[in-house]
Parts: C-alpha cells; sequence; structure tokens
C-alpha cells in the first residue's frame, strides 16, 4: 500500500541522476514570453518562485519552429538567439536543487497561435477543418518532415548549450507526432503514413533518434531524455490507436534511444484515472496500470492529469514511479511541502489579486491556458475565472523591438 512517506522517497531516475522526491513540476505555459519568444523577466521571477516545488521540473512547450507554435507568448527553441535567455531559466529552475528538463513541440495541425496568425496549419494529411473557424490543413512534404526532423535537431542542441539538464520530446495531446501516429489524422500512402504501424511511428522514432544523436555527441551520461505521450487515442468509442499499438511503438524506440522517462498525459478529468477502451485484454484495465507493468523498473513513468490533493497523488503513485502537476503549483508552490509537514488541509487552489505578487504570477498570464484549466478542474472555478480576466493586461503588450 503506498503511504505519505513514499512521495518523499528518493528515485534514481539514471545511473547519476537521484530525484529527492516523486513530485514532477508538468510543463505549463505562461503566455508571459515576447511576441519572438523570449524569455522576459516575469518567466524568471515565475520559475524562481517554483524552484523548490518539485524534484523534476519541465518548462512549457518550447517550439522548435515557428509553424508547430502551439501558444502566443509561449517561448521559442528556434535559434541561438534564444539560447540567453533558457539559460536564465534553467539556472531559474535549479537554483532549489531540481533537475531542469527543457519540452520541445511542434503543435502541427494543433498550433493554435500559427492558426490565429497564418490562417492554416500543417499535418501529416490535408485536410479542412471548422474548429474555430474554417481553415485549411497543409500535408507536410517529405522534404518538410525531415526540415522538421532537423528543427528538433538544432532544438536539442539549444537546450544543451542552454544548461538544461535534459529535454523532453512532445506527443501528447494531439501535437505533430501523435498525429503521425494516429489513424484518425493520417492518410498518407507514403513511408510517413498509415499502412503500417512502422510507418506511422516513422517521424516519432527520427525525431528521438536525432535528438540521441545529439546528446551522445554533446553532453555526458547524466543528461536526461523524457518522452511525454497519450497512450491511447479515443473519440468516444473510435479508436486511433490502442494502448498496445502505443507500447510496440514504445518498446522499439527504447531498442534504439535511451528515454529515461515517459510522461503520461491528456486532455480530460483526472486523466491519471482514464481506462482503457479499445476491445481486447486492457478493456476497462487503467491505462496507466497497463503501462506501468510493462515498463516498471526499466523506465521511469510518470502520471499526471487532475493530481491536485494528498490522496489523488498517493493514487496516482499505486501505478507511476513519479506525480507530475502543474495548475496546482501556480496557487500553491508549497503544494509538496505542506503534505509533508502534514498541512495538507492548507493546501490553496485558488487566489486572490493581492497574491499575485507573492506567487511572481505575470499580470498578463495564462492567456492561453485557462481553457485547458477548465478541461481539468485542478484549480478551483474562482481561480480560473480569476485567470481568465488576467487576459485584459495584454492589450498594447510590447515586443522584443519596442
Amino acid at each position: 500500500m503506498i503511504e505519505t512517506e513514499d512521495l518523499f522517497k528518493s528515485f534514481e531516475l539514471k545511473k547519476g541522476v537521484t530525484l529527492d522526491n516523486r513530485f514532477v513540476l508538468s510543463p505549463m505555459v505562461t503566455n508571459s514570453s515576447t511576441k519572438e519568444g523570449h524569455i522576459t523577466e516575469d518567466d524568471l521571477k515565475y520559475a524562481e518562485r517554483r524552484a523548490h516545488a518539485a524534484a523534476l521540473q519541465i518548462t512549457g512547450a518550447a517550439y522548435v519552429n515557428k509553424h508547430g507554435q502551439l501558444f502566443e507568448y509561449g517561448f521559442s527553441a528556434t535559434s541561438l538567439d534564444d539560447i540567453e535567455g533558457l539559460t536564465k531559466l534553467a539556472k531559474a529552475m535549479k537554483s532549489g536543487g531540481a533537475k531542469a528538463i527543457l519540452q520541445l513541440t511542434h503543435a502541427g495541425r494543433f498550433a493554435s497561435h500559427a492558426l490565429n496568425r497564418d490562417r492554416y496549419v500543417y499535418g501529416p494529411s490535408a485536410m479542412t477543418l471548422q474548429s474555430p473557424f474554417p481553415h485549411e490543413v497543409k500535408e507536410l512534404t517529405v522534404e518538410e518532415i525531415h526540415g522538421i526532423i532537423g528543427d528538433y535537431r538544432r532544438a536539442a542542441q539549444i537546450a544543451v548549450q542552454s544548461g538544461f539538464d535534459g529535454l523532453e520530446i512532445s506527443s501528447a495531446q494531439r501535437l505533430l507526432i501523435q498525429t503521425f501516429f494516429s489513424t484518425f489524422s493520417n492518410e498518407r500512402t507514403d513511408e510517413y503514413g498509415c499502412k503500417t504501424l512502422e510507418d506511422r511511428s516513422r517521424i516519432g522514432m527520427e525525431v528521438l533518434t536525432a535528438v540521441q544523436e545529439v546528446i551522445d555527441e554533446t553532453v555526458s551520461d547524466d543528461f536526461i531524455l523524457g518522452f511525454r505521450a497519450t497512450p491511447e487515442e479515443t473519440r468516444g468509442n473510435q479508436i486511433g490507436y490502442t494502448v498496445d499499438e502505443f507500447l510496440e511503438f514504445f518498446e522499439e524506440a527504447l531498442q534504439k534511444v535511451n528515454i529515461d522517462y515517459l510522461a503520461i498525459a491528456s486532455w480530460g478529468h483526472d486523466v491519471f484515472r482514464n481506462k482503457v477502451r479499445a476491445k481486447g485484454p486492457h478493456q476497462g484495465e487503467l491505462v496507466n496500470k497497463v503501462v506501468y507493468d510493462r515498463l516498471k523498473g526499466r523506465v521511469a513513468v510518470i502520471a499526471s492529469g487532475g493530481i491536485n490533493s494528498k490522496e489523488k497523488a498517493l493514487e496516482a503513485l499505486e501505478n507511476a514511479d513519479l506525480v507530475g502537476l502543474s495548475t496546482p503549483f501556480i496557487t500553491d508552490p508549497e503544494f509538496a511541502v505542506k503534505i509533508q509537514e502534514g498541512n495538507e488541509s492548507e493546501i490553496q487552489l485558488t487566489i486572490k489579486p493581492e497574491a499575485l505578487e507573492a506567487l511572481a504570477i505575470p499580470k498578463a498570464a495564462f492567456k492561453d491556458i485557462v481553457p485547458l484549466m477548465d478541461f481539468g478542474e485542478s484549480l478551483e472555478k474562482e481561480a480560473r475565472d480569476f485567470f481568465r480576466g488576467l487576459e485584459v493586461n495584454y492589450e498594447g503588450r510590447k515586443t522584443d523591438e519596442n
């Protein structure tokens, strides 16, 4: 049986890397960088305030090229110009002893800011979509796919040069790599197409291989490589891919790449309680349990999604090595400390205007994130509505140039 003290036992993530506890600060874009994707003082203050929150800390999505930019005022890992700010961010995140991870993403056809800016997005296959307004998804050419692999390679080099302890490749929550793996969104017939699991896996495998090559060439063995994924994709009772297909892909990846952790993520309420929907031997079982039973002892598994209390953290740890939280650390960076000290009744999941400065929350923050907070409901509605109101503070926001 999992007990409170288990949350505070050390964990060896890999040889030479031991985490002091089982808490992970999961990715959360604050929408507080510049329009050009450069780190601001607001970004740094926010990170410093949470430097003691969790033993492993992962940045919000850093886009590897502008066509893959998920959120406005997110930050970039596209050029050498980004290194100065990212170096400061890594230092801020590590100031409390945590390991700092840079998450790298290409949002593909769900690149909301790229869509608003360009009125189109890129994906595995050409499509016409109606939400949030009628627009085209342009099919990536093979040459463009190879260019994206190169973008990830360059972004990995930026992560290394910026002093991060590791990097994470995200395929979760309908980002580009997942959409190639999915039979919902991949209708191609070439080597990156939907005909075989190998073809659907190809772009993910090539991204991971390119990143591993950078790691092998430039850093020591204690550099961390993580992968974030949604192990089963569903639309109601329809299945885009099964957990068995995902695990087949991941097992193959482990043969080629030194992945240190798998973070399980998806949209929705209490994601760590999701059950397998596809027909087969695992139907009705917890997704996390199926994954953990297969991978335990070989790669660290991080549970996340809706964990906002001691009870949920303990429940999640039954089928994971580490537990990830994002929104609770916004309103209460001392979340884990309060649990350790037996003061979990004092955990704050709401916020008042006068607390912004003490919590180092930017006055213009979470513009694109609040709707996603509404899915998970980890914060109380009062807090979500408060953050929704901060959007007015973006009016007249300056760019780097002016």
